[in-house]
C-alpha cells in the first residue's frame, strides 16, 4: 500500500504547532509498519536546505486565469512544492497576521501536488489529507480532476485536527478551487457568504477522521461543530475518531535527558527530586509538602484560559504554588505578567516554547491543569499521565478518552475532571484533586495508575491502516 500524507508542516521542517509533530509520528508510525509512505509539504522560507534537492521538475499551475510556477524539491522521506512569490516569506501561514492570500496559497499548493504526481508518476492508494491547508485537494479530485485517468482511483483521507481553523476566504478562493456558481451554495463551499476550504475537504473527501472518539461524536453538535456540524451530519457514516499517541521514547520518566533525575512507576523518589529541581530553576517561594501546579499550552481562549486566569487566586490560596508555561495572544500573555507580583514568587510565568522546560515542568509538577473550553486530543494529558503529572481537566473531546475520573469508593482512576465550563466546576475538581494529594498511599496509587497508561502512535496508526484499506476495497 503506498501512502501520501499531505501536510502544511512536519517536523523538523516546518513547525507552528502540534501539526508538525502529528504528521512526523504518523509517518514514522506507518513506516514501522511496512507502509511505502511519503510526505508532501511546501517549501517554506524556513525549511532547512540540508538534504533537500531538486527534483529537476518544473511546471506551470494556473488558477483564475493566472500562472504560477511549481518547483518540485526532495528529501529522503518528502517531496516539496515551491513557489517563490508564494512561499518564500517570513512564517507559514503569516507575519504579524494571517497573509491575505492564504486562499490562493492553499490552492496552488493542493493543485500543484496533483500535478506533481501526475508528473512524477507517483499514483498512491491514499492521499492523507490534513486540516484545510490541503482540504482543496479532494475538492480538486472529485471536481476539476473528474476522470483523470491517472488520478481516478487515488481514495482521500481528511483529518481534521481542530474545527475551529477552516480556511474560510472571501468569494474569489471559489475562482482558485476551479468551481463555478452552482457550488456557491450552503449544500456545497459556501459558508455565511464565505468559501470554507475545509468544508469542501468534508464534502469530498472519501473518509473523514478526527483525532479523537468523544471529539468526533461532539463535532456533530451545534456546540462544538464550529458552524459545520450539518454538514458533518450528513458525512457522519465516512466520520471516524482516532485518539493521537505520543512517542514514548521522547516522553519518558525513565530515560528523559532534560529532567533532574529519572524515575518510574516503581520508584518514584526521583519525581520529588525533579520537583525540588524546578522550584529552584524557576525560583519559586514553595514548601516541598505543598502541592505544585502547572498549565503547559497554548495561552488562548480554546485552552480555557479565562478559566485559569480567574482562579488563579483561588489555586494560590489553597497552598499551591503555580508555573505557567506557554505563548499565545498577546493581551492574555500581558495580563498574566501583570499579576506576577501579587503573587509575591508563588506562580512562575515562562513565555515561549522551551522544550527542555517543558520537560522539568512535566516531571516536577504534582497537578496539571486543562480547563479547555473544546480540545479535540489534547498531547499535554497524555505526556503528563506518563510522568505521573496528575491532571485536573474539563470533560471534552480527547480529555474524556483518555483520562478517567478519580472514583474515591473503587480507589481507581487517573485525574479529576469536570463538566461544565465554569470557574464553580473547575474549583471543585481542584479541591477533590487536593484532598486525595494529601492522603498519600491514593496518590501514590494515582501516580501509578497514570504512569502505566499507553496512548503510543502504533495503536493509532494500525487503526489508519484499517482505514485506508476500507476505503481502497470500497
Amino acid at each position: 500500500m503506498k501512502v501520501i500524507l499531505v501536510a502544511s508542516e512536519c517536523v523538523p521542517y516546518c513547525k507552528t504547532g502540534g501539526l508538525a509533530d502529528v504528521t512526523r509520528a504518523l509517518y514514522d508510525e506507518l513506516k514501522k509498519q511496512g507502509i511505502d509512505v511519503s510526505l508532501m509539504l511546501p517549501y517554506y522560507k524556513g525549511v532547512p536546505a540540508r538534504g533537500i534537492a531538486s527534483t529537476e521538475l518544473e511546471f506551470d499551475v494556473t488558477l483564475s486565469g493566472k500562472h504560477y510556477t511549481a518547483r518540485v524539491f526532495r528529501s529522503n522521506d518528502a517531496y516539496f512544492i515551491y513557489n517563490e512569490t508564494l512561499f518564500y516569506r517570513d512564517g507559514l501561514y503569516g507575519y504579524n497576521g494571517d497573509y491575505e492570500d492564504n486562499d490562493l496559497r492553499f490552492a496552488f499548493f493542493s493543485k500543484a501536488v496533483l500535478i506533481a504526481l501526475k508528473k512524477l508518476g507517483l499514483r498512491p492508494h491514499i492521499l492523507h489529507l490534513h486540516d484545510w491547508q490541503a482540504a482543496p485537494i479532494a475538492v480538486f479530485l472529485k471536481n476539476s480532476f473528474k476522470g483523470d485517468e491517472f488520478l481516478k482511483d487515488i481514495k482521500t483521507v481528511l483529518t481534521i485536527h481542530n474545527l475551529g481553523y477552516q480556511g474560510i476566504f472571501d468569494k474569489r478562493a471559489l475562482r482558485y478551487l476551479e468551481l463555478d456558481e452552482k457550488k456557491f451554495t450552503p449544500e456545497y463551499v459556501e459558508f455565511y457568504g464565505k468559501v470554507n476550504y475545509l468544508k469542501g475537504g468534508i464534502l469530498f473527501s472519501d473518509l473523514i477522521t478526527t483525532v479523537s472518539e468523544n471529539y468526533a461524536r461532539e463535532i456533530l453538535t451545534e456546540q462544538y461543530g464550529a458552524g459545520l456540524h450539518g454538514v458533518l451530519l450528513k458525512r457522519r457514516d465516512v466520520l471516524y475518531g482516532i485518539v493521537n499517541g505520543i512517542d514514548y521514547e521522547v516522553w519518558s520518566p525513565e530515560t528523559d535527558p532534560y529532567i533532574y533525575t529519572n524515575y518510574s512507576e516503581k520508584n518514584l523518589r526521583g519525581k520529588g527530586l525533579c520537583k525540588l529541581s524546578l522550584i529552584k530553576e524557576l525560583g519559586i517561594r514553595h514548601k516541598r509538602q505543598r502541592p505544585l501546579v502547572s498549565f503547559v499550552g497554548r495561552l488562548t481562549g480554546q485552552k480555557g484560559i479565562e478559566l485559569l486566569e480567574e482562579n488563579l487566586s483561588f489555586i494560590i490560596e489553597q497552598g499551591c504554588s503555580m508555573v505557567i508555561l506557554g505563548e499565545g495572544e498577546p493581551a492574555i500573555e500581558r495580563g498574566l505578567n501583570k499579576r506576577l507580583r501579587k503573587f509575591n514568587g508563588q506562580l512562575a510565568l515562562r513565555i515561549g516554547f522551551n522544550e527542555p522546560l517543558a520537560h522539568m515542568v512535566y516531571a516536577g509538577s504534582d497537578i496539571i491543569l486543562m480547563p479547555s473550553r473544546y480540545e479535540p486530543c489534547g498531547l499535554v494529558q497524555l505526556i503528563a499521565l506518563r510522568y505521573g503529572t496528575i491532571p485536573v481537566a474539563r470533560k471534552t473531546g480527547g480529555l474524556a478518552d483518555t483520562i478517567k475520573d478519580y472514583d474515591p469508593a473503587s480507589d481507581q482512576g487517573t485525574g479529576f475532571v469536570f463538566d461544565d465550563y465554569n470557574g464553580s466546576a473547575f474549583r471543585e475538581a481542584i479541591k477533590r484533586a487536593l484532598v486525595v494529594f494529601y492522603l498519600k498511599a491514593r496518590w501514590r496509587r494515582i501516580i501509578t495508575s497514570a504512569m502505566r497508561e499507553r496512548f503510543s502512535w502504533k495503536d493509532s496508526a494500525l487503526r489508519y491502516i484499517q482505514l485506508y484499506e476500507g476505503a481502497i476495497r470500497n
